[in-house]
């Protein structure tokens, strides 16, 4: 049996025969964003050596979130093929490759090429971070949920604070291929967790108990049951509830990175410098949340009220810069930038409504691949009711619009209702 099976029923110290997977879940989390925001504040670098254009730069941004979705559908079919521990290690090797060939590149195409594959490999992790977690540490799933959340959100948040520094000391490809140290070592717990894997099938070939490094029972490798796990959460509606707050979440949060500033800067008169401090300061809001969030979840009786905050923090912000554009902005946009709470809640409830391993890596893939593929369409959506509109109060109410609508799919989320009671 997995730890998971061993461990549901008692709480034992984080790091007791398990420090290892807390060191790759801690890594691996670093390096789930930092490809992401690493290009776009040195484009006007990167386009002194080849062309970009516009439309290049604007294929780029939506390439992330397009690729989370198409490889996320793949994610459960590898792991039943070959275990969470090597597709991880594969992932972090398939996010190395695609730091050092960015890095590297001297073409827009193989840039967009390399970048596909970090994406890809983030893709991967993505899903399957959330069972490596229920895996581990199924007795500590809010707490490592909380604490891969901050790392993702931290991962995010450092490479547009030093991406021009560094460019400027040396060059654009040093400031795009340093991020491949965080994948370096990521591979060294995940490579132990593996050979720690292999270790215990061939024990169990040969009729022993596992053993972790402390001495304490270690992850014992089972038959993954083979029926088409994604297959049924389709027929789910708290995986359909559970991916509909996720992609909700996403449209709100890729159409504030991309238009925030340009709404600021024509709706309420903000400076280019002060829409700019502005969204980092939409960013930064996500930091407490991706810390208290998970944790508070799975203490609660029902985390209906978390959905209710974080719809009425989207409502509040979007009604200040209709209402009162000329106010607070800073207010506003805090509000807007505590919205996303429902991120990090989505994470924490893959696990908190699935009983088994394969059940938590069946709602991941769903609910990420599915939710990343509507998000990514927030920005182009906000950008064409502002083209044909002339303003910005539509797009405005288009959002508040989709918060209003996760009021609706959170009250089925909310009830403590599991996966695989449905099935």
């Amino acid at each position: 049996m997995t730890p998971a099976d061993r461990g549901g029923t008692g709480v034992r110290p984080l790091w007791q025969g398990r420090t290892v997977a807390l060191l790759a879940v801690v890594l691996v989390g670093l390096n789930l964003r930092t490809a992401v925001a690493a290009l776009s504040p040195i484009y006007d670098r990167i386009g002194e050596d080849f062309a970009i254009g516009a439309i290049g730069i604007g294929f780029l941004g939506t390439l992330p979130p397009v690729s989370f979705a198409v490889v996320g559908l793949f994610a459960p079919a590898l792991h039943r093929r070959f275990g969470v521990e090597r597709v991880m290690v594969v992932a972090i090797v398939a996010i190395l490759l695609g730091h050092l060939v960015r890095a590297s590149s001297g073409s827009y195409l193989v840039l967009v090429l390399a970048s596909a594959v970090t994406f890809a490999g983030m893709g991967v992790a993505n899903v399957l971070l959330p069972p490596l977690v229920k895996t581990y540490f199924p007795d500590r799933i809010g707490l490592l949920t909380a604490l891969y959340a901050t790392i993702m959100a931290m991962g995010a948040t450092l490479p547009p604070l030093v991406a021009v520094p560094v460019a400027d000391a040396s060059s654009w490809r040093v400031s795009v291929g340093m991020w491949a140290v965080f994948a370096v070592l990521a591979l060294v717990p995940l490579v132990t967790l593996l050979a720690r894997r292999m270790r215990d099938r061939r024990d169990a070939a040969d009729g022993a108990a596992p053993a972790d490094a402390e001495g304490l029972p270690g992850p014992v490798d089972v038959p993954i049951e083979r029926r088409k796990g994604f297959g049924r959460v389709l027929r789910s509606p708290v995986a359909w509830s559970l991916m509909l707050v996720f992609a909700l979440t996403s449209v709100n949060a890729y159409a504030m990175f991309a238009w925030l500033p340009s709404i600021l800067t024509d709706v309420a008169g903000a400076s280019e410098a002060e829409a700019g401090a502005l969204l980092s300061l939409f960013s930064v809001m996500g930091l407490p949340a991706a810390l208290l969030v998970p944790i508070l979840a799975t203490r609660m009786r029902t985390v209906g009220p978390l959905i209710a905050a974080g719809v009425v923090f989207y409502i509040v912000g979007y009604g200040g810069l209709l209402l009162a554009p000329g106010g607070p902005l800073w207010l506003w946009v805090a509000f807007i930038g505590l919205g996303p709470l429902l991120f990090p809640l989505s994470l924490v409830l893959i696990n908190l409504r699935t009983r088994t391993h394969e059940g938590s890596v069946a709602l991941s893939s769903f609910v990420q691949s599915i939710g990343y593929g509507i998000g990514a369409l927030g920005p182009l959506v906000v950008g064409v009711l502002h083209d044909s509109t002339g303003g910005w109060t539509v797009p405005l109410l288009f959002l508040v619009g989709t918060a209003l609508a996760l009021t609706v799919s959170g009250i089925v989320v909310a009830r403590p209702r599991m996966l695989e009671d449905e099935w």
